[in-house]
């Protein structure tokens, strides 16, 4: 590929020239895309924002789970200089009124014929239905949305991603075409990704982990992507039967994987062509990372990065077996140190990976990027004698019990090596001159274990001040489209629990 790619779609221009026939997507319900019937979709796609009034510098909102629809209209906008808005059709009316109000987008673009919910929000916008080689569509018209200045170099902002939050102005990341462009060769390379790969599509898209790495990386290469709409534990299984050769996933994924293969008493997985596996998003738990190593028979390769970064911050290359629960070091052409040259501190992220800024919110934005261009992340970190990146925690999620500081993960990493769970979330929360620790566990079954059992499990792990004061035992935590456990959720959903 050349390298004066200005937008994300010339990416997919180039293989619709080069190789028409090669497959680009496998959509969530088997349709087949070629990069030519991929081509004619979105410029289909284009046609129908233009006859909606969009133009360069609107935004468009896209409301989806994974499908070619959303995949179309991204590259579309890309196409018009327009901004792509994509959100999680999983998200509260509310979520979505609000992302709605602050980006202001010209039209909405929902994708109905691979989600129940978007369906649902269609009706709320009074969207009218849509059909093409995309699928199914519904479209909204929200009115004039004041154009942004149109920028003819390759730091025009392509999409704007909004952050995870309940209350308050929502942050939307403004990632430029250069952003992503330099993510998605970044990401093809530490996988070595070629033309020949399928690639896991359970990340939602909607997602910086999931656009950055599955569908820039693999346009930029001719690779293509097998579409999940939904995670489902036998759903990727069957996708690892049936050609999938990179997996890009969470944590969680790879655990309740796990679960499903003993369920199913499935020991390892075979017959499978499967090359390359990664974790990120979230914590690698030392446990997961065992099980999940021996049961892909593969090294599971863990990474760090937000949305800020487009995704990639650091990433690992270790050999099978490694114990290494590190996230490795800096992806090529990037920066990450630790504030003021601490052994355990702040840890701050330079180069051309990091976002434009914070639309509309200039305040913010200074607050997180500095004049010299270091963005501060929030987490805290170490590096190893290696120098390999170790994430300590958040540092709004730190824990301080009894004045001592008490960090998430590593109470979740002894909560996890317990034979009965699945997965851990823990927390602190107020009490009267102090803060204590609660910890949430999603287990295999409810009598596997207990709380009492728990908490002698971690009596031998853990110092008196880091343990939990209460454990809830669940099937199911809640958790983010991508899989990630929704922390501020817990003590909303688990509030009759705790008053026992």
């Amino acid at each position: 590929m050349t390298s004066a790619i200005k937008r994300i779609h010339e990416n997919v221009n180039h293989w619709a020239e080069r190789q028409p026939d090669a497959l680009a997507l496998i959509d969530f319900d088997g349709t087949l895309f070629s990069y030519a019937r991929l081509q004619r979709a979105i410029s289909e796609a284009v046609t129908v924002l233009e006859t909606k009034g969009v133009v360069p510098g609107d935004r468009v909102l896209i409301v989806s789970e994974n499908c070619a629809a959303i995949v179309a209209f991204l590259f579309a906008a890309s196409r018009m200089d327009a901004w792509a808005v994509p959100v999680n059709a999983r998200m509260s009316t509310d979520e979505i009124a609000r992302v709605v109000k602050h980006a202001t987008p010209r039209a909405i673009v929902l994708t109905i014929g691979s989600s129940q919910e978007a369906a649902t929000h269609a009706d709320n916008f009074d969207a009218i239905s849509n059909n093409g080689t995309y699928g199914e569509i519904a479209i909204a018209i929200t009115g004039p949305s004041d154009p942004e200045p149109v920028d003819i170099t390759a730091g025009q902002v392509a999409v704007i991603l909004y952050t995870t939050g309940t209350t308050g102005d929502p942050k939307g990341v403004m990632l430029t075409h250069a952003n992503l462009c330099f993510a998605g060769k970044a990401s093809a390379a530490l996988r070595g990704i070629g033309s020949d790969d399928l690639v896991y599509g359970g990340l939602p898209i909607t997602h910086v982990f999931g656009l950055a790495s599955m569908i820039v990386a693999s346009s930029t290469v001719g690779a293509a992507v097998r579409l999940q709409n939904r995670f489902t534990p036998g759903g990727l299984y069957a996708a690892l039967l049936g050609g999938v050769t990179i997996l890009p996933a969470v944590p969680q994924m790879h655990a309740l994987l796990m679960q499903y293969a003993r369920e199913q008493e499935i020991e390892r997985l075979e017959d499978s062509q499967l090359r390359y596996v990664s974790s990120g998003a979230a914590p690698l738990d030392p446990v997961w990372k065992r099980e999940a190593e021996a049961f892909y028979g593969l090294p599971l390769q863990n990474g760090y990065g937000m949305t800020e970064c487009t995704a990639g911050i650091c990433t690992t290359a270790n050999a099978l077996g490694d114990p290494d629960t590190s996230v490795g070091t800096a992806i090529p052409g990037t920066q990450v140190r630790l504030a003021n040259e601490a052994a355990t501190g702040d840890i701050q992220i330079k180069g051309p990976h990091v976002m434009a800024g914070y639309f509309r919110n200039q305040e913010a934005t200074r607050a997180t990027i500095d004049t010299e261009g270091w963005l501060n992340t929030g987490d805290i970190g170490r590096f190893d004698d290696q120098g390999r990146l170790h994430i300590v925690g958040r540092s709004k999620e730190i824990i301080i019990r009894s004045g001592f500081n008490v960090f998430p993960q590593e109470v979740e990493a002894a909560l996890n090596d317990h034979s009965a769970i699945v997965q851990s979330a823990v927390i602190g929360r107020k009490v009267e001159g102090n803060e204590e620790v609660l910890a949430f566990v999603q287990v295999t079954t409810l009598d596997a274990t207990n709380e009492a059992k728990l908490k002698a499990h971690v009596a031998a792990r853990l110092s008196g001040y880091k343990r939990p004061s209460k454990i809830i035992l669940t099937l199911k935590l809640p958790a983010a489209a991508t899989g990630k456990i929704l922390k501020h959720k817990l003590l909303e959903t688990y509030a009759k629990e705790l008053a026992e």
